[in-house]
């Protein structure tokens, strides 16, 4: 370090340096680039989990140590794994551009001048592909220009550094820029585990969580189980990181990880790259797993020297026995996988858990009546864009290339950063994968979250598409329900693009090239990171001004996208009593279900037109049909939201009754601030994600789980429900619910609940930001 600085000096032209400052300075290295003043501070990071070792007397598990190590109070915080609440001090928050607009109006609302940690917003959800890149991008900036003039204004006036429309997906930039080993980072979006690829403890959260630590509140979160993956062997052949998510997500189902971490260890851990670390954190997201994590190696050390932060690496070292797991650690579960013996998989369809190696998918899809035929192959996303992942399938296709061949389907490519982008067009992979068919769209998130004007089939038709992202619930990409959708490694997607087909192997099956030969493709081989420096491309990042306080932020009242937040009302102190069932949902009620993203994202700013998308994917019990419910007061079937409106107007509150992992997918907390808008009180289910529980409780609702799940089959969408016992509303004490059948006859259940003392409060308050208002008034 001392020489770097030496170096760094000669090279500004600066003659004059002194020894003690430097030496003064030796521990300081600033988190980022962009934040030179905010440095890494693991001496505390240290402290905390020397005093937490103590008092626990045991080895602790890597998980344990990174977040324990950010505890608010170390010395007195009660910890039991799947227990106690933790008060936590995040060292930074991540914003995506379709949350930050609901996060920063919050912020606005709590009066606060600036943010107390470093933040950023980052613009990837609201561009929609359609004609390519650079067309897609100046469009968006068209469409999208007074949402995106807000979040550059809110975060020049409150701090937050602002990436611009085209910087690429908020994960990506995270992983080139933030992450850190032993960081904790919270982001609002539910694949902010992509940075436990560099030894982050990197979780999703809803809008109102990153309030929370943008105002220097403890962040609390349930302490965490640790489920333990200890990798043995190494990947070779078609095999690649990707596979080793997909065959957790077979074992362990979408609900296996709530409430844990996924922690990586053992001698497989080696063999893969430090961006095949981060897709297999990014899609534990599908698993329901609090976030996950790898040990610190020299694979993340070679990352953060190619991406310009060899000082982080270097003070990592001299930490590094606190970014690794203690020998002998317990792990809550353990999962063994052999990586040498790993097949290359494929998940779906309208499922990321539903595991098939790619040897068996053409079997199994015919025997189930899937299309086999593959309509559009789609590689990138912030699961599967790193200059190795282009590289594996830039291979695959210049094999096919050489024998005279393109691909069967349509083909597209999302690079999943400007860095990345400005990097494979420098080295060829993009041309490569373009002369293949393919079609390079925005550095954005783009068709994986629905963001995709799809012109090639008709709504309802049935088809299948093979893409290298995380999820695939039905109609999440292209908005049409008989989309079979299903997910694997890029190299994978670019293999069966080119046989336009799932009954394909490449690793047995033969191509007939242009001149008639048969042909059999290579495994791909490519390198992990480029040979010369990454290429920067374009500037796309916005500095917040050192005094942002005369800033104007202009929302208008007339606006259709943006729209100020009024506070909910508080608790009446009485019971929830002769409450309407507004829907009572049948199976898979994912937050795309609650909140459908794809055309809905542009009213992500305006809680009152986001609401006209309550419920629609939600499948009725009474029914059968998505968005039609009986209207108890007229009788007549009708939209969700539409119903909803009516209940709210008539003054009635309502309840929705749901099934197992109840809000599972995406971080998006207007599945939460929707119902509360239009006037639900409870939503009673068997159980809930991670995420959306939390979200449903800092909004003020009731998140409620049947004490006996076989007791959801006792409530009828007819009924009414009552809450009782509200005044005795403790911690750990179930709530009694009396069901009003229309016959007059009535009967008791109970509804467990996972409230602490601070939220019982949020919901006493109204919403967990009226608290934070009553503590500031105090």
């Amino acid at each position: 370090l001392i020489l770097s600085s030496f170096q760094h000096a000669l090279n500004s032209g600066l003659r004059r340096y002194h020894v003690a400052p430097v030496l003064c300075q030796r521990a300081k290295v600033a988190m980022s680039h962009f934040e030179p003043n905010e440095y890494i501070n693991y001496e505390k990071l240290e402290k905390n989990i020397n005093i937490v070792r103590k008092r626990l007397d045991r080895p602790l598990t890597l998980s344990e140590k990174i977040v324990y190590g950010h505890l608010d109070d170390p010395e007195k915080q009660e910890i039991e794994r799947g227990k106690t609440y933790l008060r936590l001090r995040p060292d930074r928050v991540a914003m995506q551009d379709a949350t930050a607009q609901m996060a920063m109006l919050q912020f606005i609302s709590s009066g606060l001048p600036k943010v107390a940690v470093p933040s950023t917003i980052h613009c990837d959800h609201l561009i929609e592909a359609q004609s390519g890149g650079e067309k897609d991008l100046r469009r968006a900036k068209d469409i999208n220009q007074e949402v995106y003039n807000f979040l550059a204004t809110a975060g020049a006036k409150y701090g937050v550094g602002f990436w611009k429309p085209g910087s690429g997906i908020i994960h990506q930039i995270i992983l080139e820029n933030y992450s850190y080993p032993g960081v904790m980072l919270i982001g609002t979006d539910s694949h902010t585990p992509n940075g436990g690829g560099l030894g982050g403890v990197c979780i999703g959260v809803g809008g109102a969580d990153a309030v929370d630590v943008m105002a220097g509140i403890p962040w609390e979160l349930k302490c965490p189980k640790v489920i333990g993956v200890k990798l043995t062997g190494k990947l070779s052949g078609w095999s690649s990181p990707k596979d080793v998510i997909l065959k957790v997500a077979g074992i362990l189902t979408v609900k296996g990880g709530t409430g844990a971490i996924i922690e990586y260890h053992g001698p497989g851990v080696d063999s893969i790259s430090c961006t095949g670390m981060a897709t297999i954190c990014n899609m534990g997201a599908e698993i329901g797993a609090t976030t996950s994590i790898f040990p610190y190696n020299a694979r993340m050390k070679k990352y953060l020297s190619k991406t310009g932060r060899a000082e982080i690496a270097v003070l990592a070292d001299e930490f590094q026995q606190h970014l690794v797991p203690d020998s002998g650690c317990q792990y809550d579960q353990v999962i063994e996988i052999n990586l040498s013996e790993l097949k290359p998989h494929i998940n779906g369809p309208f499922t990321p858990d539903l595991a098939h190696p790619v040897s068996d998918i053409g079997a199994v899809a015919e025997k189930e009546g899937w299309p086999v035929d593959i309509r559009v192959g789609l590689i990138g996303s912030c699961t599967n864009s790193s200059y190795e992942d282009m590289g594996r399938s830039a291979a695959v296709a210049k094999q096919a290339l050489a024998h005279g061949l393109k691909c069967k389907s349509k083909f597209t490519i999302t690079p999943g950063s400007e860095q990345i982008r400005a990097t494979i067009e420098r080295d060829g992979y993009a041309q490569i994968l373009r002369d293949l068919g393919g079609l390079v769209l925005a550095n954005a998130c783009g068709p994986c979250i629905g963001q995709w004007d799809r012109k090639d089939i008709k709504k309802g038709e049935k088809n299948t598409i093979v893409t290298s992202y995380n999820r695939n619930f039905t109609g999440r990409n292209d908005a049409n329900p008989e989309t079979h959708a299903f997910v694997t490694s890029p190299e994978i997607v670019t293999a069966l693009s080119i046989a336009g087909t799932l009954k394909f192997n490449p690793e047995t099956d033969y191509l007939t090239g242009a001149d008639g030969k048969q042909f059999k493709l290579e495994a791909p081989d490519a390198d992990e990171l480029p040979k010369l420096e990454f290429d920067p491309g374009q500037d796309t990042y916005q500095y917040p001004p050192k005094d942002g306080s005369g800033q104007h932020v202009d929302v208008s009242p007339t606006s259709q996208r943006l729209q100020l937040l009024e506070p909910f009302d508080k608790w009446d102190g009485k019971d929830l009593e002769d409450m309407l069932i507004l829907i009572k949902v049948k199976g898979k009620c994912t937050t795309d279900h609650i909140s459908a993203a794809g055309p809905w994202l542009k009213f992500r700013g305006h809680l009152d037109n986001i609401s006209n998308n309550l419920l629609i994917g939600a499948i009725n019990i009474e029914n059968g049909k998505a968005n039609s419910v009986r209207n108890a007061l007229t009788q007549e079937f009708g939209p969700v939201p539409d119903t909803a409106r009516y209940y709210k107007k008539m003054g009635v509150k309502w309840a929705v009754i749901g099934d197992e992992n109840y809000g599972e997918g995406s971080s998006r907390e207007h599945a939460a601030l929707e119902p509360r808008h239009l006037g639900g009180r409870v939503i009673i289910t068997k159980s809930f994600a991670r995420i959306h529980e939390t979200n449903l409780k800092k909004q003020g609702l009731l998140p409620l789980t049947f004490a006996d799940p076989a007791d959801y089959n006792k409530i009828h969408p007819v009924d009414k429900l009552s809450i009782v016992g509200l005044a005795d509303f403790a911690p750990g004490k179930p709530l009694k619910c009396i069901i009003k059948h229309p016959n007059g006859s009535q009967e008791t259940i109970m509804l467990n609940h996972t409230f602490n003392e601070s939220q019982i409060e949020w919901f006493q308050a109204g919403s967990a930001l009226n608290r934070m208002k009553e503590l500031q008034q105090k």
